[in-house]
């Protein structure tokens, strides 16, 4: 039976966030945004996939009794190969952006003879009166090794008389970019040249005859075993500060570097052949999120979130809840509904208890700042925050640390498990009022992650909710679920029992049919269920944005949605011989969604929600304008032009007449 490998799967996802760089219909600002973002992608993966790769291909060349189920060194090579060839389309793209932004007056300037005369005395004095106070050159050469930081950016410079030195470049204190403004033209000028200008003045005396861009990407995964609370915590604060001392995972540096000091740079880091990448003369190309342009036509339209005028207004999010549930959809409906419901629960005289899950937190999260107002109001509150969440585990305990301060109860990670559900539970009097979403209760990221939330009193609901934070923060083991699907109480079961309820459905002659969106499919007990559902007969579409290990074939289809908004939902649509079953959920169909973690999935029961969630999946399965088809070989096939849909385009019009 034939698999997709994972990394591979998601190379080709970056690859489809390569393409709007490269679509000339994508304003040009956002395509230059896109062109971060798929560095930014890269540049992770390395620190995290490839470096984990490394690993295993260690222990399996040392016989280690460890399972492995593929070749490492052959994936290493494969990934290689891949990243070679986009990363050819990638300079090919990042060229043909800054040429149009030249045309329109915003000048990259890639090239130090690129920089207008006027603007020198400018860069001078910005040199020698912000940017000096932060060089630190480093000698090479010597017996001491050199160190690097992780994913920071230096400049390999070179000397008449054959010495070399490192000189840092402080992007993180000073911005990567400055911009000055001349005969109506606006320069942006990458530190990295400034400081070229100027390396006479960091060596005077010295002749310098070249200078190359070099970055040391280190193994960022934090190795943490399954402990209790207490050591776990501590282990984690220990890890993030060694997240700097990481192995070496990509040696990244100008391709056109001499051979003697690239030899020299490499004995000096301890580098193996294969840490060493060749890339251009810049590096760290997610910067570009810093260039800011307000020229309306290069950038995407703002847009109004959609107002729900039965709850703008109501007095009390929580008298609405009561007459009716609500469901809303993120970033085109504004996530303050969601900061009222916890705004209002800490100033309510009669709320007694909240109960929170947060996995990524915002750094200015109002939530968590209600939740510190509702503990000292005297409420009963109870967080449940996950610290190994990947590049998030210091701000959550930084909050963790204020939370608990304020009289907040914390829980931290279970042993062995990520708590990845996204819910809250408010107790007030004889209800409980119950939040389920698909995405993280992160005001920040509901602006651009498009997610689903479920605002309920449904006892169904809110009880076995209560049964999902009970074992959180007490380890007491629920009854079954007969309402939720949650993983550790039989997700993989469940969605196994729907499957084959619409295989017994084809074999009956019966309507059948499955729709599923994902972030990530790679479960391989699930996606075996879905190609035996597919050879029975049962018409399955999928929309999985990133990791796809399932091979599409004869009813199995799979779309890939890359659009100005981050498709994040997760949707589990099961045909039911006409009941039509929607799930919604926070839960990925990987293996460490389904074995490794805590996730809620939560029915849809109303039949108006019903058709909300069935109509904006139907624009997301037609949408031929930023929808592609993923083949059997993983390239992302753009459809014929046939309903000309782009389907965030159509859910906001949806919503805007279904609302306004």
């Amino acid at each position: 039976m034939k698999f997709f490998d994972r990394d591979l799967s998601w190379l080709s996802f970056n690859y489809r966030v390569l393409m709007e760089a490269m679509d000339t219909s994508v304003p040009l600002l956002e395509r230059l945004r896109f062109i971060a973002i798929f560095s930014s992608n890269l540049d992770e993966f390395f620190r995290v996939r490839v470096a984990s790769i490394r690993r295993l291909k260690e222990i399996d060349k040392k016989n280690i009794n460890k399972k492995i189920d593929f070749e490492p060194a052959s994936v290493l090579d494969d990934i290689h190969k891949e990243v070679e060839k986009q990363l050819s389309e990638y300079g090919s793209a990042l060229q043909e952006i800054i040429s149009a932004l030249k045309e329109r007056n915003h000048i990259i300037c890639t090239r130090e003879e690129e920089i207008a005369d006027a603007l020198k005395p400018q860069l001078l004095h910005f040199f020698k009166t912000k940017i000096s106070a932060f060089i630190k050159p480093l000698s090479i050469g010597q017996k001491k090794p050199v160190f690097l930081d992780n994913q920071a950016i230096y400049l390999a410079v070179e000397f008449a008389d054959g010495a070399a030195k490192i000189v840092n470049i402080p992007s993180v204190d000073l911005g990567r970019f400055s911009s000055f403004s001349v005969d109506g033209k606006t320069y942006y000028i990458f530190l990295d040249d400034i400081i070229r200008l100027h390396l006479d003045l960091i060596f005077p005396g010295a002749k310098v005859t070249s200078s190359y861009a070099i970055k040391l990407n280190k193994d960022s995964d934090l190795q943490i075993d399954d402990e209790f609370e207490g050591n776990l915590v501590k282990k984690i604060e220990k890890q993030i500060q060694k997240r700097n001392l990481g192995i070496p995972s990509r040696f990244l540096f100008d391709s056109r570097i001499n051979e003697t000091l690239l030899k020299t740079l490499k004995e000096n880091l301890d580098l193996t052949d294969e840490d060493m990448i060749r890339g251009g003369r810049y590096h760290n190309l997610n910067d570009f999120f810093q260039i800011k342009i307000k020229e309306s036509d290069m950038v995407y339209k703002k847009r109004k979130p959609v107002s729900i005028s039965g709850l703008d207004e109501s007095r009390s999010i929580f008298k609405s809840i009561e007459k009716k549930d609500r469901l809303f959809h993120f970033p085109y409906q504004s996530y303050d509904y969601i900061v009222q419901f916890f705004n209002e629960a800490a100033i309510d005289p009669d709320v007694k208890e909240i109960n929170v899950t947060f996995y990524r937190m915002a750094k200015k999260s109002v939530i968590a700042e209600a939740l510190i107002s509702a503990a000292k109001n005297g409420k009963k509150v109870a967080v449940f925050m996950e610290v190994k969440a990947r590049f998030d585990e210091e701000n959550n305990l930084i909050w963790a640390r204020k939370m608990r301060a304020a009289g907040i109860k914390i829980i931290y990670s279970l042993p062995g498990l990520k708590v990845h559900a996204k819910v809250a539970l408010i107790k007030k009097n004889n209800l409980m009022y119950g939040f389920f979403g698909t995405g993280n209760l992160n005001e920040k990221t509901s602006e651009i992650y498009c997610d689903h939330g479920l605002l309920s009193t449904d006892t169904n609901l809110t009880g076995e909710l209560n049964y999902v934070f009970q074992h959180l923060l007490t380890k007491y083991t629920p009854p079954a679920f007969s309402h939720l699907i949650v993983s550790q109480f039989g997700a993989v079961e469940a969605f196994t029992s729907k499957i084959d309820k619409e295989i017994a459905n084809a074999e009956a002659g019966k309507e059948a049919r499955i729709i599923i969106k994902l972030n990530n499919l790679q479960e391989p007990t699930l996606i075996k269920k879905l190609y035996e559902a597919a050879k029975k007969g049962v018409d399955v579409k999928l929309i999985v944005r990133s990791i796809c290990c399932l091979v599409p074939k004869k009813n199995i289809q799979v779309k890939r949605i890359v659009d100005r908004y981050l498709e994040h939902a997760r949707v589990f649509y099961f045909h039911d011989d006409g009941k039509q079953q929607i799930y919604l959920g926070s839960s990925d169909w990987m293996n460490r969604n389904l074995h490794r973690r805590v996730e809620v999935s939560f029915p849809i029961l109303e039949d108006a929600m019903k058709q909300e969630i069935l109509t904006i999946l139907k624009y997301q399965w037609q949408d031929d304008i930023k929808g592609v088809w993923l083949t059997d070989t993983l390239e992302n096939i753009r459809p014929e032009l046939k309903t000309n849909m782009r389907a965030q385009e159509e859910t906001y019009r949806y919503l805007k007449d279904q609302y306004g």
